[in-house]
């Protein structure tokens, strides 16, 4: 009876870990970033740990299944690494940096609205709006894009949960000299997830040429170490920045590469063989929630009026939309998709709920973050 219980609630002690997990990066890099640590480097430093720790099982386990590597797939492959490692993980820690823990967290969860709109673009979405989920789908995206729109645009008082009014009374004065950094920081954090976006649908393309997931995962992180340290090359020239001790920035580090991408890829693996990707998505907000208590208990962070309204939309929006997916059925195809099939014999939709090794590799590239939909790939978060 015991293991009984423990076998049904074991999915949902996964994910609140996982979603602890997650907020324990959001606020280790803001607090490394602000010792000092360059993001560059932070980004090639966290996929170097992430191959590390990925490469082996690759190696073990698709030795005798991983397909050849040709100049197509490979060329795939180096714009992953530039999409996710380097575009994406650059904007959102300089998003991070500008902002706050708790403000990341939470637009970070405009990702399945964004990705669903990218994915209509490519006609790897289609929308019926004589069926009630596919206008859920729509209705939802628009609450989401609203609320992240809410929070850019406008920030509104304080709001005191911990009583602070000395330190708020202080920080009133300068609120004004940093509003243009905020600004910034939320485009950089939206761009962030747009590249995180791209990612996704370029990636269900090569894992339908490649599908070999853990290979292509560790390929994926090698070559973000390639670009990024490329990229980190020529925008710092000062070679110190690659310096680290045994301090914030090294636990930083490893701990984004090796629980964001290593622990976080199992679990979600786990439970999204159980469950499925729409049950792993549902606890997404859940991280938001802990970085704002943890960023507000330990950062000192200022919760604004504004980011509250917005990140309430965004959570309203996420929800419509995985609602709308989930009643959509894990094994339906887009029209578009099943139009490639007949025309191409090629199937172009993305990996669905049944294969679960498409599922799983999708969930490893998500700094970490972040679970997945059913046709749509969703992170469960953090990038």
């Amino acid at each position: 009876m015991v293991r009984e219980t423990l076998n049904k609630v074991k999915p949902y002690l996964g994910m609140i870990s996982l979603q602890f997990g997650y907020a324990g990066m959001f606020i280790i890099s803001l607090v490394s970033l602000n010792k000092g640590m360059n993001h560059y480097v932070l980004a090639v430093y966290r996929h170097v740990v992430a191959t590390i720790v990925i490469l082996p099982f690759a190696l073990l386990f698709e030795r005798k299944t991983r397909p050849k590597l040709t100049l197509p797939i490979f060329l795939r492959i180096v714009a992953l690494g530039f999409l996710e490692p380097v575009l994406d993980q650059n904007l959102y820690y300089l998003g991070l940096k500008y902002t706050s823990a708790s403000f990341t967290s939470a637009v970070v969860n405009v990702l399945p609205a964004i990705t669903f709109i990218m994915a209509l673009i490519f006609r790897l979405e289609s929308v019926n709006l004589k069926k009630i989920y596919s206008v859920a789908k729509v209705i939802g995206t628009i609450i989401t894009v609203s609320g992240a729109l809410v929070m850019t645009l406008y920030r509104g008082p304080i709001i005191d949960f911990l009583h602070r009014r000395e330190h708020i009374h202080h920080e009133t004065n300068s609120e004004s000299s940093n509003h243009q950094h905020h600004l910034a920081g939320t485009l950089m954090l939206l761009g962030s997830v747009t590249g995180w976006s791209g990612f996704f649908v370029l990636q269900s393309f090569t894992l339908k040429k490649y599908p070999a997931e853990l290979s292509l995962t560790a390929l994926v992180c090698l070559m973000g170490v390639v670009e990024g340290t490329v990229v980190t090359l020529i925008m710092e020239r000062d070679m110190s920045v690659w310096k680290i001790g045994f301090d914030s920035r090294l636990i930083a580090a490893v701990y984004s590469g090796v629980v964001c991408s290593g622990l976080a890829y199992y679990v979600q693996g786990l439970v999204i063989k159980e469950k499925g990707p729409v049950f792993v998505t549902a606890f997404s907000p859940l991280c938001m929630i802990i970085t704002c208590a943890l960023g507000a208990i330990i950062l000192a962070e200022k919760v604004h009026l504004g980011s509250i309204i917005g990140a309430i939309f965004i959570v309203m929006g996420l929800y419509t939309v995985v609602w709308g997916k989930s009643k959509e059925g894990p094994n339906i195809r887009t029209a578009a998709s099943l139009t490639n099939i007949e025309k191409n014999g090629d199937n172009l939709e993305l990996p669905i709920k049944n294969d679960t090794k498409s599922v799983l590799v999708v969930s490893s590239n998500v700094n970490g973050a972040h679970g997945g939909a059913e046709e749509v790939k969703i992170p469960a978060q953090c990038t």
